[in-house]
């Protein structure tokens, strides 16, 4: 089938393409909403404004949506959006990488349903260790670059590899944070993987604090190799 995957440019998305990749999948287009709301209900923020260059290293063209990230107003960008794909791509179907947020992908179901695509959503419901196994296991570079939960302070800047792992769910032991990060604790940015054509290397990048003393990595320069 022709499909767009809705890309972020983090872990879950990446792996969701990876998936659709090995299905057989026709991966027409990427598509990635830019936010003006960092604290968006639908979208991921941080360092968003990278996901082209991502999308260069892939190999694959990308469709940008803008929003204000107004709560359910937004929806209406994403539509349009995938609109446009689907309208230049012909596309039949959209690919999320929704695990466990049943506010996201039922919005995302409704938006496919009135367009007459197919939602696909291969990781959804998957067990949270399994989706960061699979990450490690297929050796996708995986940069932490926010820490918004109780217990994920020291993760900033980190990869996910099997140290990781380990120490997540520790801290999912002692706070019950959701270690796939669904809750909103932390953000990731993929740095390669096996559907990449090339790595990214970050080469500069500096850390901002905010009030409720979540961190954010900021990338301000990075290169494609």
């Amino acid at each position: 089938m022709k499909v767009a995957v809705l890309f972020s440019g983090g872990k879950d998305s990446s792996l969701a393409l990876h998936h659709a990749l090995q299905k057989g999948h026709e991966v027409k287009c990427l598509i990635n909403i830019v936010s003006e709301n960092p604290a968006s209900y639908m979208f991921h923020t941080p360092n968003i404004k990278w996901a082209e260059k991502q999308a260069q290293a892939i190999g694959l063209p990308l469709v940008i949506g803008k929003t204000k990230g107004e709560k359910e107003l937004e929806l209406e960008d994403l539509e349009k959006a995938i609109e446009k794909a689907k309208k230049k791509f012909n596309i039949k179907g959209i690919v999320t990488g929704a695990v466990a947020s049943v506010y996201q992908s039922s919005r995302i179901q409704k938006i496919c349903d009135k367009l007459g695509l197919k939602c696909i959503n291969p990781l959804w419901q998957k067990n949270q260790f399994d989706v960061l196994n699979e990450i490690v296991d297929k050796k996708f570079e995986v940069l932490i670059i926010g820490v918004y939960g109780l217990g994920m302070e020291n993760f900033l800047g980190r990869k996910i590899d099997a140290g990781f792992i380990e120490d997540i769910k520790k801290a999912w032991q002692k706070y019950g944070v959701n270690v796939a990060g669904e809750g909103g604790e932390f953000e990731s940015f993929v740095l390669n993987a096996p559907f990449f054509k090339k790595r990214i290397l970050i080469e500069k990048s500096h850390i901002v604090e905010d009030k409720e003393g979540g961190r954010t990595l900021v990338i301000d320069k990075l290169k494609i190799i």
